[in-house]
């Protein structure tokens, strides 16, 4: 199922933020993304509604199987992109810039056999002479 862009970007930061602090409000999200409570709280509405995020009554967030599988790849996608483009030499900030915007729109096919091309070239040149 395809969602739009600023749902996974809120599904991959509640899954960060989950990592790094082990709870997560909607005031983490709005700090860690820079964006107003009020459209965090919005934004937390559809995505409860759509059964990607749980929330109890004192206001912290868990991501349903669905959210995680969405956060999961996204989150996967952006490690190992932004790793790549710092490896052929983009500055961290630059490489996560455009790995965020990379990881929205390329197909998984494709970055399937991009991260398969990419592994199989470390490989080979990691590998020590017989």
């Amino acid at each position: 199922m395809k969602i739009q862009e600023s749902a996974e970007n809120y599904l991959e930061t509640i899954l960060r933020l989950k990592d790094e602090k082990g709870m997560v409000r909607s005031i983490d999200i709005a700090r860690a993304m820079n964006f107003t409570k009020p459209s965090v709280s919005r934004a937390m509405s559809l995505l409860r509604t759509n059964g990607y995020i749980l929330m109890d009554k004192e206001g912290w967030i868990a991501l349903t199987d669905s959210g995680m599988e969405i956060a999961s790849r996204i989150y996967e996608r952006h490690k190992f992109l932004s790793s790549w483009l710092e490896s052929i030499g983009v500055t961290p900030e630059v490489a996560a810039q455009d790995a965020c915007r990379i990881e929205h729109d390329i197909s998984q096919e494709t970055f399937q056999m991009l991260q398969k091309y990419i592994e199989d070239r470390t490989d080979k040149n990691t590998c020590s002479p017989a």
